[in-house]
């Protein structure tokens, strides 16, 4: 596979090693792993197609399978190298959901209480039981209907 690339995506630069300050710590033919110019904290990976993939709904199955196997691999590799108390993986999608770059990529995000980041969910939610059954069967409906696909 070729990879598509986009000139003005700073990820593809990274994928085509046009950037020479690049920390990357992985590379096979699917996908690269590096670490972002400002970590979150010590460790934090990235991981990103080497095709120019925007986001998680213009993914292939098959280079979603590896990238998943990639992470694993990688937040193993993380956990033996840093020690972390605990681990998130992020994968975000669109502006709204804080996606910054329009490639698809992978946080793996070492945690230890007290690092700084915080929580990633709200302390509680106020959606009523009929908010709930509503978005439930929406999906559920849209899920049926992928599965006859």
């Amino acid at each position: 596979m070729v990879p598509t690339n986009d000139p003005e995506c700073p990820f593809c630069e990274i994928v085509q090693r046009e950037d020479p300050d690049v920390r990357e710590v992985y590379r096979d033919e699917s996908v690269v792993a590096f670490f972002p110019t400002e970590p979150a904290v010590l460790g934090h990976t990235l991981i990103v197609p080497r095709a120019h993939v925007p986001d998680i709904w213009n993914l292939h199955a098959d280079l979603a399978a590896e990238i998943g196997r990639v992470t694993v691999r990688i937040s193993a590799a993380v956990r033996r190298a840093v020690e972390p108390e605990g681990l998130n993986v992020i994968q975000s999608n669109g502006k709204a959901a804080t996606q910054t770059v329009m490639h698809l990529h992978v946080h793996i995000l070492p945690r230890w209480e007290h690092d700084g980041i915080g929580r990633i969910w709200p302390p509680e939610t106020h959606y009523s039981e009929g908010q709930k059954d509503e978005a439930w069967e929406r999906i559920r409906a849209q899920c049926r209907e992928i599965a006859g696909t």
